[in-house]
């Protein structure tokens, strides 16, 4: 089993009355509510955690691509990791990722995760979202109906550019260049392992078939509700005869809070969890599915936006309701471990991406929880699918022996150094 500890980044400071103010966390969130000065800390406490959840046993850490909105203020992931590879060991950078059909040209993509990769020595993991509707229609301009089309020709460039050695042209329909030849090139070769964040279309099940990508899939509404979506991915698995059904293909990103009970659970967490689902997803339903976002195919197998909510929205759930319908997994290390090894076995899936730090959670509620989880129910949890220990085709593969940061010579050493040079 692969765990990432994933910050989302939300705005912590939404007012009580954001959902009666506001029509929509995303898009048109009212600038008002942001300040650049708090937002000094703010981005500073969240990198303080990844690094932390890097010391604690986790995998990896990872980071996303969202804009315009209060849900996640990270619109460039790679200005995060950057920060994180230069502070971290051994831990892997799990950018999920890069919405590559919003960049012109995308061989922008390809060399910065490319750099990624050489500062971290080889830990990058490589996500490649087609990115929500509110992202990439309303934010950025994207026309709904040629979003996979550039998508699709974005992805094919940056494979290009990271795999041949020669200069080459590359003519597509969106992209047309001359001389494609990034320097630098990743460590990793022939290229990062890839993961795919996908919402339930079709066309993303058979694009990570075809290129041997894991397909991600990232929702708030919990585990129970995702079992019909992940069983018709490896559906469909089956159905292209694909080589193995290794549950490396698959990932799930699962919000989890743990504390010594299930009552201290509740009595922790459940301010933070009401605030994510009730302000920081208040999302307007009409951007949420732009008309030609999703295919006719992907329609028609009912698949909803990972951003709608349950019927009746999320205002009047509990906290039960949450936690017995799978949204949130909380309670006490054993309570959380029983569950996890529901969802792990229930969708068959070897990378979990972990949900700890929820709404305006605090730092130190989010390190108690996080500490609870490393050390008290992820050991149980590593081994569940022992005839796939072996199988290390999504995920990083590091150097042995990696640059160590700020381990310049001392300034009396550099000028003896110098001086015997000139000897």
């Amino acid at each position: 089993m692969k765990f990432t500890w994933f910050n989302l980044m939300p705005w912590p400071d939404l007012p009580d009355d954001f959902r009666e103010k506001n029509r929509s966390v995303w898009v048109d969130i009212d600038q008002n509510l942001f300040d650049p000065e708090r937002a000094h800390t703010v981005y500073n406490t969240y990198m303080d955690l990844l690094e932390y959840a890097g010391t604690v046993g986790f995998d990896g850490i990872g980071v996303n691509e969202h804009h315009q909105n209060g849900y996640g203020i990270m619109p460039s992931p790679n200005i995060i990791a950057a920060g994180l590879a230069r502070r971290t060991k051994d831990t892997a950078l799990v950018v999920l990722g890069n919405s590559i059909a919003l960049y012109n040209p995308p061989v922008r993509v390809a060399e910065e995760f490319a750099m990624l990769d050489c500062i971290s020595g080889g830990r990058l993991v490589a996500g490649f979202p087609v990115g929500t509707s509110m992202d990439t229609n309303f934010c950025y301009g994207q026309i709904p109906s040629l979003t996979r089309e550039k998508y699709a020709e974005a992805h094919e460039l940056i494979i290009r550019a990271w795999t041949e050695r020669e200069p080459f042209a590359f003519n597509g329909r969106y992209n047309k260049l001359r001389y494609v030849n990034i320097w630098p090139r990743p460590i990793q070769q022939p290229h990062p392992p890839v993961h795919i964040p996908g919402g339930g279309s079709v066309e993303t099940y058979d694009f990570c078939i075809d290129n041997t990508y894991s397909y991600s899939y990232l929702s708030f509404s919990g585990y129970i509700r995702a079992k019909a979506l992940l069983q018709g991915y490896w559906d469909r698995v089956a159905e292209r005869n694909a080589p193995d059904a290794s549950p490396y293909r698959a990932g799930f990103a699962q919000t989890i809070c743990v504390a010594e009970t299930d009552e201290e659970a509740e009595r922790l967490y459940w301010p933070h969890v009401n605030y994510f689902y009730n302000r920081c997803l208040h999302v307007y339903p009409g951007f949420a599915d732009a008309p030609g976002y999703r295919t006719i195919k992907t329609i028609q197998t009912g698949a909803l936006s990972q951003y709608a909510p349950p019927r009746g929205g999320y205002t009047e759930l509990t906290w039960k309701d949450l936690v017995e319908g799978g949204h949130v997994i909380a309670g006490s290390p054993e309570t959380v471990r029983q569950r996890m090894e529901d969802l792990i076995k229930g969708l068959n899936v070897g990378n979990i991406f972990c949900l700890m730090h929820v709404g305006n959670m605090p730092a130190d509620k989010c390190m108690y929880s996080t500490k609870l989880f490393a050390e008290k129910v992820l050991p149980h949890l590593r081994n569940i699918f022992p005839e796939w220990a072996d199988d290390d085709r999504f995920w990083c593969k590091p150097l042995n022996k990696m640059a160590k940061p700020g381990s310049l010579p001392s300034e009396r050493d550099a000028a003896e150094a110098v001086s015997a040079a000139l000897v």
